[in-house]
């Protein structure tokens, strides 16, 4: 195993002061995130923190990466084919993901760029988790998410032509009972961002439905990091979805367990 970084104070202060410093690039973000529902933020974070979050999410996805197939009711059956890296596996086996989550100056820079307070996901297997599509065919079919923002860091991920790029359609509603997935996508515009590996993204993820377009060749591996609305913090939330699609199958251990074994 690699060794581990860790922040320093002075990374600390020196983030946060060239966030707050540009101020036409957090204006920018904003107005953009009020008027589409997502935004690129990459231009706000520094590149050493994309390049060693892109590092870590790439050796644990190897290391202890669980592959998935699966249909989802609550999203209309909507296919999650990929493989993927739990919140607990990702604190036992990394350093960088979950102390860049746990950072007052995400939370802040966040906020600034939405426009509200955000807060950690008081749901803790939601918090950070890492995905890949590796295999022909691959998608994070479309689907909301639990919370109201998501921050996507692209470690890797092929060209447009390859797929790989994400879809969503903004101010929708989630009915679980009765998501509707096919007749959004028919009526609706369906917007395509523009990312690639190095970028990050932040998506208001509770009321856009959003989709990674399935690829043809190549791999596309990310982290998730999500956060909640002041008005989610104590809400009651059903994890239907999160809880499909994260469990340990089968009998194998948790990563706290690997974790408690191998100290």
């Amino acid at each position: 195993m690699d060794q581990r970084w860790v922040w320093s104070e002075d990374e600390l202060d020196g983030w946060r002061s060239q966030v707050l410093a540009d101020d036409a690039g957090i204006t920018l973000a904003r107005k953009e995130f009020e008027r589409c529902g997502y935004v690129a933020v990459s231009r706000l974070i520094p590149a050493r923190l994309r390049s060693v979050v892109a590092s870590e999410a790439l050796r644990l996805v190897e290391h202890v990466g669980v592959r998935r197939d699966l249909v989802l009711a609550a999203t209309g059956y909507t296919p999650r084919l990929m493989r993927n890296v739990t919140r607990a596996d990702i604190a036992c086996n990394g350093s960088v993901i979950e102390a860049i989550y746990d950072s007052a100056t995400t939370t802040q820079l966040l906020s600034v760029v939405a426009g509200e307070p955000v807060f950690r996901c008081p749901y803790e297997p939601e918090q950070f988790v890492i995905t890949r599509l590796e295999e022909a065919g691959d998608t994070h079919g479309w689907h909301w998410d639990d919370y109201s923002f998501a921050l996507v860091w692209v470690a890797e991920c092929p060209p447009n032509e390859d797929g790989g790029f994400v879809e969503c359609i903004p101010d929708t509603v989630w009915d679980k009972a009765k998501p509707a997935v096919a007749q959004l996508v028919r009526d609706r515009v369906v917007h395509k961002l523009s990312v690639g590996a190095g970028d990050v993204y932040l998506m208001r993820t509770n009321t856009t439905l959003h989709r990674v377009y399935p690829i043809r060749r190549g791999r596309r591996t990310i982290v998730n990091m999500a956060f909640a609305s002041a008005g989610e913090l104590n809400a009651a939330v059903s994890h239907e979805t999160m809880d499909s699609l994260w469990s340990r199958p089968g009998a194998e251990w948790t990563g706290a367990d690997r974790c408690n074994a191998s100290n």
